[in-house]
């Protein structure tokens, strides 16, 4: 169990004390003044070393099973005796330009909150390290836990959506760029982009239900003071989902744009070809109506008409691209 649980205290009118090791002593020392809670916290637990904290906490096996197996939707259960929160932390990584989520459960009970954490991208440690900083708000006990780790997730979400949307500002300016001078791939690039964007709307999107249920202050085991702390975090989740949105509508139209800018580079290099191909057409035929082994052609055996002919395919041709250049075929 030493592996799995990254922490453990107990929690006495906002301040951290140390408790028993074993966990049915450090519960049973939280509930028996009543002005405390015990913080569990895990790292993606096994089913066997989970079983011995589901039995201490009497956690429901659903809630047990969806903590374990992870891949969890953001949601709000409430069970006779717990109630059960699963958040998707996203973390951007710079270097490429990628959006990876993780895995948050809560479970809030009488005297106690147990914390499964799941990938790398979840802040519990800071956030442990701000309530321990704030004591006025720790002493309101496991429902502060549950405040600050919807805080910290759906404020971070705010973070990834403006480096988000520096990345779609790259993707515009090489779109909108002259002909030749962005960098290739493009159409590849934004494709990347919607599935970054898509994998941020599958950890914010959902989340808007179990935060809406929050600030309604409607939910057992949460303390009602906490409501206008939830509208706080709701309020936020509202505008990152809008971020999210328009970013994801931005790049459908960039995407179009990309797809319209190629069409009409095809247009053009068509008409280009047509037009090379109406100016070599000229000569060959002169060429090849001369080169056919008659007898009887005009002016065959005349001295100067070879070097006739020569000009005459010449201006026939200039002409030709005087009349393209002027209509923008070349």
């Amino acid at each position: 169990m030493r592996r799995v649980i990254v922490d453990s205290a107990i929690y006495r009118d906002g301040r951290r004390t140390e408790g028993p090791a074993d966990l049915s002593d450090a519960l049973d020392e939280a509930r028996a003044t009543g002005d405390a809670f015990l913080w569990v916290g895990l790292h993606e637990p096994t089913e066997a070393e989970f079983a011995h904290v589901s039995s201490e906490f009497a956690l429901h096996p659903l809630a047990v099973e969806d903590a374990l197996k992870a891949h969890q939707r953001p949601k709000l259960e409430v069970y006779d005796d717990s109630l059960f929160a699963v958040l998707k932390p996203v973390v951007y990584e710079p270097e490429s330009d990628r959006v990876s989520s993780g895995e948050l459960m809560v479970f809030i009970g009488d005297s106690f909150v147990v914390t499964v954490r799941h990938g790398e991208g979840a802040p519990l440690a800071a956030v442990r390290q701000r309530l321990e900083a704030e004591p006025e708000v720790l002493k309101h006990g496991p429902t502060s836990v549950l405040y600050a780790i919807s805080d910290a997730v759906v404020d971070h979400y705010i973070d990834v959506a403006g480096e988000l949307q520096i990345d779609l500002e790259e993707l515009e300016a090489d779109v909108f760029a002259p002909s030749g001078t962005g960098p290739g791939h493009t159409a590849e690039r934004i494709y990347t982009a919607k599935r970054q964007v898509l994998e941020f709307r599958r950890a914010s999107g959902p989340l808007a239900g179990p935060m809406s249920r929050l600030a309604t202050g409607s939910v057992p085991f949460v303390h009602d003071r906490s409501v206008p702390f939830f509208r706080d975090v709701n309020d936020h989740l509202l505008r990152a989902n809008e971020q999210v949105e328009g970013l994801d509508r931005l790049l459908s139209d960039v995407l179009s744009a990309h797809l319209a800018q190629m069409g009409v580079r095809q247009n053009d290099d068509m008409r280009k070809i047509s037009a090379w191909a109406a100016m070599a057409a000229v000569p060959t035929m002169v060429a090849g109506i001369y080169g056919m082994n008659f007898d009887h052609m005009p002016e065959l055996h005349w001295v100067a008409s070879y070097p006739v002919v020569i000009v005459l395919m010449a201006g026939v041709v200039a002409g030709l691209y005087r009349l393209f250049k002027r209509r923008g075929w070349m």
